[in-house]
């Protein structure tokens, strides 16, 4: 009998399945993933939300207001972001491996673009995440207008082409110093054309140049100010880093014509507002109000601030037709309300700081007498006792206390001051309205003849 020993089979081993080879990372992902980039993006956006929550009720609840103060950050946020750049093209320098990057296949243009280019993108993402934060802050506050976004686009590039530039200043020098004395040196050259009552050609080819509330660009200049900016970094950067570097013409070409166009269109490069001319007026009152219409939606606010004054006015003749709004002066049948402008005086975030003050301002220019460099002592009494029945200083008893504590003169002053207030206030309705009527007939003179006498 034989014995048929069964082999013991082999303990089978897991095979491994072939796995594809790896495809490598781009250079430019890993860089904006892993590098500088996102911090570079979030110094930007944090230093851009700074200064505008610093000023914020300059701008918060005016649409045009946040794009200006959008468009001003530029004059810090360009030179941060040339900053950033010369920081991220000086890292070779630092870590001493720009020799091994000479040894590279991808030619010199590539490893600079792909070293660049996401820093510059996450400054640009950054400038764009403070923009929409800000326009959120702005939403709920806004009293009319709309949102003038029309400079953004060419902003955005501008930063991103800063940071371009200031990486081929990184890359030129193993300065250390370099970054913030760039910094320094940009903020001097944009701020001193900003600074100078008229700068000319300087304002018009300033990417961080101030600019109005009221006005808005030429539907091209944002396109050519984003073409100079661009420009110029790229005739920086194929200069530095181009196999063939007359192509650097090309980019230089391009910005001399956009500089060239706004440099000779001027001030021709804005436009007001349409909104700013026109007003939304409450009839339903005597004098008429009336607001700009970029903030029509104060309308109800500013009519509850008057009603006091214009109760008080019913039924009296000789008034102006209607308290206005607008830049520059009023018809001479219109009283000049105080401005709601600029943001931060008497309109913070859509509401009337101080309704009082400004009614008691209002009232002021219904005496139409702010051009007279002297009046009588009987015109100045009236003024007083009209401006004190209608809507009383809210810094009245401060001076009145003041007057009392002086000398004979002041107190004699103060005792027949009081004196007209109180008759005004006692007169009857009728006799009351008589009086005011006469009274506004002598207003917008220096002359008082005519000024009816308390």
């Amino acid at each position: 009998m034989t014995l048929l020993t069964k082999k013991r089979a082999h303990p089978t081993r897991r095979r491994q399945r072939p796995t594809a080879p790896r495809t490598p990372r781009h250079p430019l992902r890993a860089e904006a993933l892993h590098g500088f980039g996102p911090w570079a993006g979030a110094a930007l956006l944090l230093t851009c939300s700074v200064l505008l929550a610093g000023a914020s009720a300059r701008w918060q609840g005016g649409w045009a207001e946040t794009g200006a103060e959008l468009h001003n950050v530029l004059l810090i946020g360009v030179p941060l972001a040339a900053a950033i750049g010369c920081l991220q093209g000086g890292r070779e320098h630092r870590r001493r491996t720009e020799e091994l990057w000479r040894t590279a296949v991808r030619g010199p243009l590539a490893r600079f673009l792909a070293s660049a280019l996401p820093v510059a993108l996450w400054v640009a993402a950054g400038y764009v995440l403070t923009a929409a934060g800000a326009l959120l802050a702005t939403w709920p506050y806004a009293r009319g207008d709309r949102p003038h976004l029309a400079l953004l686009p060419a902003d955005t590039v501008v930063l991103a082409a800063s940071a371009v530039a200031g990486h081929v200043a990184g890359r030129l020098t193993a300065w250390r110093p370099m970054a913030p004395l760039l910094a320094i040196a940009g903020y001097v050259a944009l701020g001193i054309p900003s600074a100078t009552p008229d700068p000319g050609a300087g304002g018009q080819l300033n990417p961080a140049f101030p600019v109005p509330d009221a006005v808005d660009p030429v539907w091209w200049q944002p396109v050519a100010m984003a073409v100079w900016g661009a420009g110029l970094a790229g005739t920086a950067v194929l200069a530095y880093a181009a196999r063939r570097r007359s192509t650097a013409l090309l980019p230089l070409a391009a910005a001399t014509v956009a500089g060239a166009l706004l440099v000779h269109t001027g001030d021709g490069l804005w436009h007001e507002n349409p909104l700013a001319r026109r007003q939304v007026c409450d009839t339903s009152t005597t004098p008429q109000i009336c607001v700009n219409a970029r903030y029509g939606a104060v309308l109800p606010q500013v009519t509850e601030a008057l009603a006091g004054v214009t109760g008080r006015l019913e039924g009296v003749r000789n008034l102006p037709v209607r308290f206005e709004d607008r830049a520059g002066a009023p018809h001479h049948d219109e009283a000049e309300l105080p401005m709601l402008t600029p943001l931060g005086w008497h309109l913070v975030r859509g509401r009337l700081t101080d309704p009082e003050r400004y009614a008691w301002e209002a009232v002021s220019a219904l005496t139409r007498r702010g051009d007279c460099a002297r009046t009588d002592a009987r015109t100045e009494r009236a003024d007083d006792a009209v401006q004190n029945y209608l809507a009383p200083s809210p810094s009245q008893k401060y001076f009145d206390d003041l007057a009392a504590r002086g000398d004979r003169e002041a107190r004699a002053g103060l005792k027949a001051r009081r004196a007209a207030r109180a008759e005004l206030a006692s007169m009857g309705d009728k006799e009351r309205r008589a009086w005011l009527s006469a009274y506004f007939a002598s207003t917008g003179r220096c002359d008082p003849k005519g000024v009816p006498s308390l």
